[in-house]
């Protein structure tokens, strides 16, 4: 991956540095050629001046005239080692910058390539299961085998649906700006507990918010709400499926003057410490979640939403006890008041 190097580029870029050495040069071009001149000047003094009369006279001019030739030369010479001196490390500077844009475009193309893969993985599997459940169904004979498969498609379906879901939702991320409301996060993480309590898979589950009463209110965010609601929900209901109903999960919230700090932790399994730099990768699955439920794609939508936010998230987490694991998001504090969007 050398775009300098294909073919009809190779011809221009040796024509630019030849163009640039010339005039890198050219100052001592210009030295050597006033030197030339005023030695020539010098050699062409009539003898008939050279006379004990004007014999010092001409002795005197005759070495002005020569030291500004040696110093136009000189000076032309210094100059032009200045400037090559600058030219070499522009070029450097720029050997660096090509090295590094081409490692970005191998290290993009590589996550492409792994992205691809991943999801060819993650489309194939419903898709198998989907083929496994019709040809039951042709086969089934009993009322109670056909159900099961009819179960099993839909299941798939569902997969399927969720997946691609997820991949719109990731696209319209990068291709429309936020829209940016004044948002209560107390009020914001309520709703996420509220909608947590809910889900039918966990149902019972006990999902603890701990808000700080003092000081009080909260400073405000700026941001999408409902970008904001789904990146912490997809926090809860990540910890909601690695954890059993003996697990907690919780909530905290804080605010350090400058940001807000939102919490999401549990006590369930852990993540192992090989997968915790790639959790936010499209489509990876750790180790220990290949055999849970997911499109691999929550834990990436929370990374893209938090980051268009101007914030950021850490994760840490321990397999041994205490073990669990926390997400930490931060999200910059409103520094001034702005219009609100007018609701639909």
């Amino acid at each position: 991956m050398r775009p300098y190097t294909e073919r009809g580029k190779i011809q221009p870029m040796f024509k630019k540095s030849w163009v640039n050495l010339v005039l890198l040069f050219l100052p001592f071009i210009g030295g050597m050629v006033a030197f030339v001149l005023v030695t020539l000047l010098w050699l062409s003094v009539p003898p008939f001046m050279v006379t004990a009369d004007f014999g010092f006279l001409a002795l005197v001019f005759g070495m002005t005239i020569r030291n500004l030739g040696v110093i136009a030369l000189m000076l032309g010479l210094f100059i032009t080692g200045v400037l090559l001196i600058l030219y070499n490390r522009s070029l450097r500077r720029q050997e660096r910058m090509q090295l590094l844009l081409e490692q970005a475009e191998f290290e993009a193309e590589q996550g492409r390539r792994r992205f691809l893969r991943r999801l060819d993985h993650e489309i194939k599997n419903p898709l198998t299961g989907l083929r496994a459940a019709l040809v039951n169904m042709e086969e089934a004979q009993a009322d109670e085998d056909r159900q099961r498969a009819v179960e099993n498609a839909s299941h798939a379906v569902e997969r399927l649906t969720r997946l691609l879901t997820d991949l719109r939702k990731l696209s319209d991320l990068g291709e429309r700006p936020i829209e940016l409301w004044q948002v209560d996060v107390p009020d914001l993480l309520q709703d996420v507990v509220d909608a947590a309590h809910v889900l039918p898979a966990y149902k019972g589950r006990d999902v603890s918010l701990l808000i700080p009463k003092v000081p009080s209110p909260f400073p405000m965010i700026t941001g999408d709400r409902d970008l904001l609601v789904l990146a912490i929900y997809n926090l809860v209901e990540n910890a909601l499926k690695f954890t059993c109903d003996t697990d907690s999960v919780e909530i905290r919230l804080g605010e350090d003057g400058r940001a807000i700090l939102i919490e999401v932790a549990d006590s369930g399994v852990g993540i192992p410490a090989e997968d915790v730099s790639k959790i936010f990768e499209e489509l990876y699955r750790g180790s220990n979640a290949r055999s849970t439920e997911g499109s691999g794609l929550g834990l990436a939508l929370v990374y893209r939403i938090i980051v268009q936010h101007g914030g950021h998230i850490q994760v840490r987490s321990s397999q041994e006890e205490p073990r669990g694991t926390v997400f930490t998001v931060r999200l910059p504090v409103s520094k001034k008041k702005i219009t609100l969007l007018p609701s639909n």
